[in-house]
Parts: structure tokens; C-alpha cells; sequence
């Protein structure tokens, strides 16, 4: 999928970036960070977020990130930013020379929540596929693009029938590095419906 500029749109653009056909390069600038509320019982919400729009109610969003993270809390991934109070992230958090967290945030009216499992902190690329059905989602990580890992399927409230959704980057902290976004493609919806239990009628 070729990147057309036209067609993506910041919320708060880095001082440094750079947008190619086929890649992204954002360099991160200190103290931006997504957080509300929750546990901290601060808000942070001074994050790059750069989205494409769309009303598609059943799709996949693919993507590729490589990552010189360094700090405590250096992180990049994948995003669905609706608001300041409603959206969610994938990506991986650096901590420390042994290790780094893997995880999810989703916000919703104001409160975040953070799922995450310790990967090692020698891991710099990691893959993300982010799915909509209608208003749930999906969010996946692969270390190859080939072998998908199911990270979180939330709900989002205020995810009506448009959203937008893409990458950031960040460093909470007094720290700046370079995160690449390369890979992208949109498919149909890769999170197929449950063929489980059936659901209730309402």
C-alpha cells in the first residue's frame, strides 16, 4: 500500500518526520505521552498520532515497526485515537536493558488500562494487525508478519461508524529516538466472526 500524504492526517506533528511511499519516520520528541487517569491520576495526551479515516465497518490495518528505543517508556505502534478520552494503542514499551513490555492500552470516557507481558529488550521490530467488526476490535503482533498472536479484543464505546486509526510514537520521559513504519496494507477483516457460542438475541 503505497502511503498517500493526502490521505493521512496528524494530531500534534513531531518536529521531525519523514513520509515516503512506502515508510514512515517519526523521531520522537521528550515528555509526549497517551495516558489518562487511571492509577497515575494524570493526564498525558501530547503525543504524534498520524490517521486515515474511514467508514468501513470490517477491515484489517497491517504494519510494521522498527524501533531504536533506548529510555524507560520509549514505545511506537499502532493506534486508534477517536479523542483525548477515547482510544486505544498497540506497542512495546522499553523499560530496561534486560527486558520491555508488549502490551495494549484502551481508553474509554477518560480511563486507561494497560495489558501487557515482558518481552526481551533485544526485540527492535515488531509486526501489529489491527481488525474492526463494526464497533469491536482487535489488535495482533507478529515478529515475522506470518504468525499472528492475539494481544486484546476490546469494545470501544465511541467508535460509531467513522474512526481513525494509524501509528505514534513517543517518549514519556527526557529521551528521543527513531521509530519506522514500513509494511502497511489494508485487507479484508483478518479477525474472522466467532463460530462458537451463538449470540444472544436482543
Amino acid at each position: 500500500m503505497n502511503i498517500n500524504k493526502n490521505d493521512w492526517q496528524w494530531i500534534r506533528a513531531p518536529k521531525n518526520y519523514r513520509i515516503d511511499d512506502n515508510r514512515i519516520e517519526i523521531t520522537t520528541e521528550p515528555h509526549t505521552d497517551l495516558w489518562q487517569r487511571t492509577y497515575y491520576h494524570f493526564r498525558n495526551d501530547n503525543a504524534p498520532v498520524l490517521q486515515i479515516e474511514t467508514s468501513e465497518q470490517y477491515f484489517s490495518f497491517i504494519i510494521k515497526t522498527e524501533f531504536e528505543s533506548k529510555h524507560r517508556f520509549d514505545q511506537c505502534g499502532v493506534v486508534m485515537y477517536l479523542d483525548s478520552d477515547n482510544w486505544m494503542k498497540g506497542s512495546i514499551e522499553y523499560e530496561n536493558e534486560e527486558f520491555q513490555h508488549l502490551g495494549s492500552v484502551v481508553t474509554n470516557n477518560g480511563f486507561s488500562d494497560w495489558a501487557t507481558t515482558e518481552i526481551p529488550a533485544s526485540i527492535k521490530s515488531m509486526w501489529y494487525r489491527f481488525s474492526r467488526r463494526e464497533d469491536d476490535f482487535c489488535i495482533e503482533c507478529s515478529e515475522d508478519g506470518i504468525r499472528w498472536k492475539q494481544m486484546r479484543i476490546t469494545h470501544m464505546f465511541n467508535a460509531k461508524k467513522q474512526i481513525r486509526f494509524g501509528i505514534y510514537a513517543c517518549s514519556p520521559e527526557d529521551s528521543s529516538f527513531k521509530a519506522t513504519f514500513t509494511n502497511i496494507e489494508m485487507r479484508d477483516c483478518q479477525w474472522l466472526a466467532h463460530n462458537g457460542q451463538k449470540p444472544d438475541e436482543e
